[in-house]
């Protein structure tokens, strides 16, 4: 059997490589168009000629130069698994910045193909490239691809494959060049002392060293952080190297005021420009002054004071659409479980099995799942956003605000992935500030990034929005909700940047990719996969906790001599209700017992109208006053006994606490649940007002109970907003920080800052707004 080849996709952010992986291995991984969406290295199968290949794609980066988490796993990945062949994938129209990459996997040693990608957008620009003069001049496979349509794709896969064969077992090939005479002559000493102390250290399979001798070297000169704490060398061997590097450094500061970093980065474009003198690139004359469609839109979406305006536009827009579009859809998922409920409320005796189904599930999971045709279409929006470029123009714009705060341009896009534009997950917020050079302004936005306006938080949003505030306030509600989230991160991030998390902060440099029209299948399959997520969510963990918090919400049961009193009262009410049911019977009877065709619909209509309205007869009258009687008494039972349940005494306990907050016992189990996930809160209120009604499968939809509830008004409702938007991570984000800080540390500090800032806030939202509701 053949071995099975490993490839490494690499690239810079937003060229196009994840599109390309996807053609190769059909895997569903999302493609976004701004820098930092692939956080970790992915792995899927491509198939040529019976042939199996293990594709793997890199983290997208623009040097192997360790600066970031992103390219400290790309080079990882390089050195200790040492795949047969990189494919780097270039942004045609912008080779030059692009080559800089690929002059660094060539010092490395490894086998390289140039996957030219983008190749349309050149050619319409009435460009061209001499892919085979290219190929010539730095020796490598180059192959014209257009990711988006698959062009190319295949013969990239073949180069490679037949690149491998040819390579196979031979050992890495470093390119060499020159880095001026002060550089060249500093590598000349230290490429021997590096060979000497990588002879004893472990070597990788195939007797080579991890790295190659004066690749350490450089990247000493380049004052490499990784590589010098790595302990790639004994420590004898590093001191040396250490020595000769900071007398070159000095050397070139003293006389051409620059430092060995800057001078290698210069050489390399030299380089690169080099090797494009003369045809390579062809630019039509009667074309070339003309500007780029991109820089003419970004002279208008990123001016300083009307870009941020229309981004707010864009923002508003975003919700005004999702609350028209996804309203009526909502209002038939709604019907659908409330018929449900009803359904198997009719079925099911009365008892413990049916109030889990219909309260604990229907009631609890089933009132998240209400909320998917919105987040849909709010998905849909934020993938057009996303895959047309626009999300890293609002980067670009925010980097002067986010300095003013202590964090980094770099921080804007971990913040719109965790739900700047609602509706994204704090999860791979937090995962997307690997990007961030920088440890404290790293620190700052993971401890800032859950105040965002996630897609969990916007089932609880639109459950409060849509109950106190009209059709036409919705959007601007939700936008304003939005904008607080943005507004309190980073008050708090400049609390944290003055106080535990002091620090320099880092300059910004990012590339703006060019505006595209994303495709259709790309919008669907992204809006999918998002709300696949959220419903696999709902239906696996909110399902869960729902049922706990239902079994935490009905047990205990009333003691024996509560349920007797109830029974006591109850007793003499229904057989008032029997007594007055016979009694409207027998007034029945005595009515006519034929009807004109002509009478029937009058009858039936006027029937309809008085079960709506006031009953008619005496005995009708004696009958609902009854029933009313007999309900309120059912109704006082349920109420006693989800309070005397452990939950409502936990909900109970906190009452003294919670009440300046405007939060009743009800609103207290939900919030404790949203501790797991948001998306708790709406069930388990659900949960909670169902198990508070005597026919739970009839009870009316949970944003009516709500607003019906004499306990709650628009100051507690948005107090309970301003809470829910920035208390607590939920558990699986506080795992997530875990993960990237290193311990427990800063989790817990979250957890506790968090909370405590969203009490206050809540107080003082209620208090204030209690005199003038």
């Amino acid at each position: 059997m053949n071995r099975i080849l490993t490839v490494a996709l690499a690239g810079n952010p937003n060229c196009g490589k994840t599109t390309i992986f996807n053609h190769l291995t059909g895997s569903r991984q999302h493609v976004g168009n701004y820098p930092g969406i692939t956080v970790d290295k992915k792995y899927g199968d491509a198939h040529l000629d019976g042939q199996t290949i293990r594709i793997v794609d890199l983290p997208g980066t623009y040097s192997l130069t360790a600066y970031s988490q992103e390219e400290v796993v790309a080079r990882r990945m390089l050195a200790e698994e040492r795949p047969d062949v990189v494919v780097q994938v270039v942004d045609s129209g912008a080779l030059e910045r692009n080559l800089y990459l690929t002059v660094q996997l060539m010092e490395l040693g490894i086998p390289v193909v140039l996957a030219l990608n983008m190749m349309d957008e050149v050619r319409k620009r009435g460009d061209s490239i001499d892919t085979r003069r290219l190929a010539q001049l730095l020796n490598v496979p180059v192959v014209e691809t257009v990711g988006r349509s698959g062009e190319g794709v295949s013969e990239v896969l073949r180069a490679a494959v037949a690149l491998a064969a040819e390579r196979s077992g031979a050992a890495w090939a470093p390119l060499k060049i020159s880095y001026g005479p002060d550089l060249d002559a500093a590598m000349q000493d230290m490429e021997p002392e590096a060979e000497r102390g990588l002879a004893v250290v472990p070597a990788v399979p195939g007797g080579q060293a991890l790295f190659p001798a004066r690749w350490i070297a450089l990247k000493y000169l380049e004052n490499d952080p990784d590589i010098r704490k790595e302990g790639l060398l004994p420590p004898e061997n590093a001191a040396k190297l250490e020595e000769r590097c900071a007398q070159v450094t000095k050397h070139i500061s003293d006389t051409v005021h620059s430092y060995p970093e800057a001078v290698i980065a210069d050489y390399r474009y030299g380089y690169i420009s080099g090797l494009l003198r003369g045809d390579v690139v062809q630019r039509h004359k009667d074309i070339a002054d003309r500007r780029d469609f991109s820089d003419r839109v970004d002279k208008l979406l990123t001016h300083k004071l009307l870009g941020p305006l229309i981004m707010i536009g864009i923002f508003y827009c975003i919700y005004e659409i999702a609350f028209k579009l996804g309203s009526y859809p909502m209002d038939l998922v709604e019907a659908l479980f409330d018929w449900l409920g009803a359904a198997v409320g009719d079925v099911l005796d009365d008892g413990l099995l049916k109030s889990l189904i219909v309260a604990g599930v229907i009631k609890g999971a089933g009132g998240v799942l209400t909320f998917v045709p919105l987040i849909l279409v709010m998905f849909l929006l934020i993938a057009f956003l996303e895959d047309s470029g626009y999300m890293a123009r609002i980067a670009y714009m925010l980097d002067r605000v986010f300095r003013m705060f202590g964090l980094h341009g770099s921080s804007v896009m971990p913040y719109i992935i965790s739900g700047g534009i609602a509706g994204g997950c704090a999860v791979p917020g937090v995962m997307a500030t690997r990007t961030l050079r920088s440890p404290k302004e790293k620190l700052a936005t993971i401890l800032t990034v859950p105040f965002m306006a996630c897609g969990a938080k916007i089932p609880v949003f639109t459950l409060l929005v849509g109950a106190f505030f009209v059709e036409d306030q919705r959007a601007t509600v939700m936008l304003c909700i939005t904008l607080t989230g943005w507004i309190l991160a980073l008050l708090a991030a400049r609390v944290l940047r003055s106080t535990v998390i002091t620090g320099e902060p880092t300059p910004f440099v990012m590339e703006l990719p060019p505006y595209r029209l994303p495709t259709l299948h790309g919008l669907l399959l992204h809006t999918w996969e998002r709300g696949w997520q959220y419903i696999k969510k709902a239906g696996t963990i909110i399902l869960a906790i729902s049922i706990l918090l239902w079994a935490a919400m009905t047990f205990p049961s009333l003691p024996e001599d509560r349920e007797k009193h109830y029974a006591d009262l109850k007793a003499p009410l229904e057989e008032r209700v029997e007594a007055a049911e016979k009694a409207v019977e027998a007034v029945k009877k005595l009515a006519p017992a034929e009807e004109t065709k002509a009478e029937a619909p009058a009858a039936k209509a006027k029937e309809e109208k008085a079960e709506k309205e006031e009953p008619g007869t005496p005995e009708e009258e004696a009958l609902a006053e009854a029933k009313d009687a007999l309900d309120a008494v059912k109704n006082e039972e349920s109420s006693e006994a989800l309070r005397h349940s452990i939950a409502g005494r936990i909900g109970t306990a906190l009452e003294p606490v919670s009440k300046y907050a405007g939060f009743e016992w009800r609103t207290n189990i939900a919030l404790l649940g949203g501790f797991a996930a948001k998306e708790v809160l709406v069930s388990t209120l659900g949960t909670a007002y169902s198990l508070g009604e005597v026919d739970p499968e009839e009870a009316a939809p949970l944003e009516e109970q709500i607003k019906n509830d004499p306990h709650w008004n628009k100051a507690n409702a948005l107090s309970l907003l301003i809470f829910v938007l920035i208390y607590a991570p939920c558990v699986v984000t506080i795992v997530a920080m875990k993960a990237e800080t290193g311990g427990w540390r800063w989790p817990v500090f979250s957890l506790v800052y968090s909370t405590l800032l969203a009490y206050g806030l809540a107080v003082a939202v209620y208090q204030i707004g209690k005199t003038l509701v």
